[in-house]
């Protein structure tokens, strides 16, 4: 089964295309990567899927169901963590924050109250439950979101820029814990720049750049992409494929013009 099937997908933004006629199907029970560079389409994409901003042309499917049709029942059975963790409020506490997200879902309170222990428990955040969210690290609060998410069980997840702000051990638990969840038969879709993560967790990826996909490939089959057609040289890594597809051709020049920045000192006044 699909979870995701995006046909012809098209989003402007005044005269700029942010997505530009994109096809994608994501399948059920893995975990899909997408990358690109600033401002190539990825988010934009993740809130078309999710309902949060409507899209100019083409059709998009969440579980075989139309994002158009779906309305506001469009998030069920779909967490969404945010790249700058939008979803939480700075005036709650950690605590508040999932009883708040909990009673959303309409969980049952003793039950709510266990899952909320053993996920602050996982992310090592019990003894800050009563501090304000406004008062967090930007890793504490990426983990309060996703500690919301998976109060609700869901079959679909989207984790958007999730290892950025993380310390070492928090990247360990949860590249432990996706893999957990895809074990369950979850669908987990990561929006990331950490490429060697991107390759570490995912069966699938997907390069975007300026609003298209410009490479799809299974992570197994990365390191078969002939590099050279001469030599038959192959590439080592996606880091090496995506700075292949992406790099700009004056890049050369750019950087020369740098190097005369560092060169050129004012002159004392």
């Amino acid at each position: 089964m699909e979870v995701v099937r995006i046909n012809s997908l098209t989003k402007r933004f005044s005269d700029n295309f942010s997505i530009d006629n994109v096809n994608l199907s994501i399948p059920e029970g893995g975990i899909f990567g997408i990358v690109g560079t600033n401002g190539a389409g990825k988010t934009t994409m993740l809130k078309c899927i999710t309902g949060i901003i409507p899209f100019d042309s083409g059709s998009i499917y969440v579980f075989e169901k139309s994002v158009t049709d779906m309305g506001s029942s469009i998030n069920r059975g779909i967490g969404v963590v945010y790249e700058n963790s939008d979803n939480l409020f700075s005036y709650l506490s950690g605590q508040e924050q999932l009883e708040f997200a909990g009673e959303i879902y309409g969980l049952e309170r003793k039950t709510m109250l266990k899952k909320i222990n053993n996920l602050l428990e996982y992310f090592n955040m019990s003894e800050f439950r009563h501090n304000l969210i406004d008062e967090y690290s930007k890793g504490m609060k990426k983990k309060i979101a996703i500690a919301s998410v998976l109060l609700q069980n869901p079959d679909l997840i989207i984790l958007d820029e999730p290892f950025e702000g993380l310390d070492s051990i928090t990247l360990f638990k949860l590249k432990k814990l996706i893999g957990l969840l895809k074990t369950r038969g979850k669908t987990i879709i990561i929006i990331s720049h950490f490429l060697a993560y991107i390759e570490e967790l995912c069966e699938e990826v997907i390069i975007m750049n300026k609003g298209k996909i410009i490479y799809q490939s299974k992570t197994d089959d990365i390191s078969n992409r002939i590099k050279n057609e001469m030599s038959k040289e192959t590439y080592l890594s996606l880091e090496e494929i995506f700075i292949d597809l992406t790099e700009d051709e004056n890049e050369q020049r750019n950087l020369e013009n740098i190097l005369w920045c560092l060169e050129s000192k004012p002159q004392p006044i």
